[in-house]
């Protein structure tokens, strides 16, 4: 199992830079940032970061195809390979649904698996040959080229699913791999990597050597209670970006969520954290004591065949910077960090 450290960059950044050499140095796999217009640029921040660290890898999950030209996203990935020494890796998606609203995007009507698979296609073109030639319903090229060139031999590209079965199905068939957000339920797993397989299987592939992410709400310390309320904070924010289906797996009724959902539609983020019940965070995120986050891997993810966590760390900082709440006492990025390097990732080898 490998663990990842997924970065909100809405810290200063002289701190993220600090957090992600930390992640280096204790081992995580990579640092991802989620390619949001609500965030500072992570292909800038994960540029300066490359040159301050030696093993950690970098990259978007997820990169919206709809907001950002497939072809620019392979020349950001190549790019960054190379100012990394071959350590880029990216997750493409159609994006979130929320901020896609925000530019006046129906997703409903954007035919988003198609369009993603369009793009998948032009991103590996480009890494793999610098050129890409191809008519499709959404992005066309004749001999576009790049002198942007990765430096591994074969980039990694997955794709970022939640809703299924086809998603799935597609990055197992297409891609590297799948990074499934915000499940945290053995049901919600069997079901994304049991499609997983089907599209592996599909292309001949063995689908365990692809790389199957669980990316989580997450949020450890020694006191579980701040932990479990850290966690809290930021569910309801998370979850409404959730399908139903998904809700369904995850053991949450839809119609339970619908007021949270709608407090923080309408801009009233206190009102949605309040009704955001302590048994819906638990169920909603990875949270408390290092043994419990490690407890609820082992039998809620892992059984299923995910071998890598990507933990979306939610500390204090970030919780104000998002809800204005002032948690005292919620462990740091960095002591979360360190947490997991201690008491979590020694029992997954």
């Amino acid at each position: 199992m490998k663990f990842s450290y997924a970065i909100l960059p809405d810290y200063p950044l002289s701190e993220s830079l600090t957090s992600i050499r930390l992640a280096d140095e204790l081992g995580f796999h990579a640092c991802y940032a989620a390619d949001e217009t609500w965030h500072k640029d992570l292909w800038q921040l994960f540029a300066v970061a490359a040159g301050r660290t030696s093993r950690i890898r970098f990259g978007p999950s997820v990169s919206p195809v709809t907001l950002r030209e497939p072809s620019l996203i392979a020349q950001s990935l190549a790019t960054l390979d190379e100012l990394s020494g071959g350590r880029a890796e990216g997750v493409l998606s159609s994006g979130n649904f929320g901020l896609l609203a925000q530019y006046g995007m129906d997703w409903s009507r954007t035919k988003p698996l198609s369009r993603v698979k369009e793009g998948l296609s032009a991103v590996r073109a480009l890494l793999d040959t610098g050129s890409v030639s191809q008519r499709g319903e959404f992005y066309s090229y004749d001999g576009l080229f790049t002198f942007a060139r990765p430096v591994q031999e074969r980039l990694p590209v997955m794709l970022g699913a939640m809703r299924g079965p086809k998603s799935f199905e597609a990055a197992g068939e297409l891609s590297d791999g799948c990074h499934h957000a915000l499940s945290y339920t053995r049901e919600a797993y069997d079901y994304a990597v049991r499609h997983i397989r089907i599209g592996a299987e599909r292309a001949g592939k063995d689908w365990r050597q692809l790389d199957i992410g669980a990316w989580v709400v997450f949020a450890t310390g020694t006191d579980s209670a701040k932990a479990k309320e850290a966690a809290r904070s930021m569910v309801g924010i998370y979850a409404s970006s959730m399908p139903q289906e998904q809700l369904r797996r995850n053991g949450v009724d839809p119609a339970e969520l619908k007021p949270v959902i709608d407090a923080i539609g309408a801009g009233d983020l206190a009102r949605g954290i309040e009704l955001t019940t302590p048994e819906i965070a638990d169920r909603l995120s990875v949270s408390g004591t290092p043994e419990e986050c490690l407890e609820k891997i082992r039998q809620e993810i892992a059984p299923s065949g995910v071998n890598h966590m990507i933990c979306a760390i939610t500390d204090r900082g970030l919780v104000r910077a998002f809800t204005g709440r002032d948690l005292d006492g919620v462990a740091s990025v960095d002591e979360q960090l360190r947490l997991v390097h201690e008491r979590i990732m020694p029992a997954f080898g």
